[in-house]
């Protein structure tokens, strides 16, 4: 088992590091699926190498952290019905996990051009369908599509969550070091 572990190490970090630029989310999903590809060796049957076996695994575990990252965004963002549930069933330390990434998402809906963030709360927040939002503005359907695509990429190019998050854990242990 430790052979498989040290053997894979660096290539499935690596292959995992390609995919996610956050150091510690890395470090813990690389962490994930060797444990699972050790816990899943007896049933490895051959049909390719181990490394390609591994990497299938660490494919699947990247996936899955996007699907958690986007289901948490969608969640606490998007539907209140969702959000009543979660409230019930989170911890305190997920409640103040889901409040500071709302709280993120609003940030980063302040930033936006009002516009483009009045777009997306009435499509993604109050759940409005295109048809209805191009009637109130009194535009054609294609042209709320259009301006709809152009507002999520300006939500993508100003959401730094994940990014901001690493770079004030970073000061932290700097600071501390010091």
């Amino acid at each position: 088992m430790e052979d498989l572990y040290q053997k894979y190490y660096k290539g499935i970090r690596g292959f995992i590091s390609r995919k996610i630029d956050d150091e510690g989310v890395v470090d813990e999903l690389t962490n994930d699926v060797l444990m699972n590809a050790i816990e899943s060796m007896p049933s490895f049957g051959g049909r390719c190498s181990e490394f390609s076996f591994i990497c299938s695994i660490a494919k699947h575990k990247v996936i899955d952290h996007y699907r958690k990252k986007k289901l948490k965004t969608v969640l606490f963002s998007a539907s209140p019905i969702f959000e009543e549930i979660a409230d019930k069933a989170l911890s305190p330390e997920r409640d103040v996990l889901k409040n500071e990434l709302k709280s993120e998402i609003e940030n980063t809906l302040m930033e936006m051009k009002a516009g483009y963030s009045k777009l997306l709360r009435l499509k993604y927040v109050d759940g409005w369908k295109i048809a209805k939002i191009a009637q109130m503005t009194a535009t054609s359907i294609k042209s709320v599509e259009s301006k709809l695509i152009r507002a999520k990429k300006e939500f993508q190019r100003l959401w730094i969550y994940d990014r901001k998050k690493a770079k004030e854990t970073v000061a932290v242990v700097d600071s501390d070091l010091r």
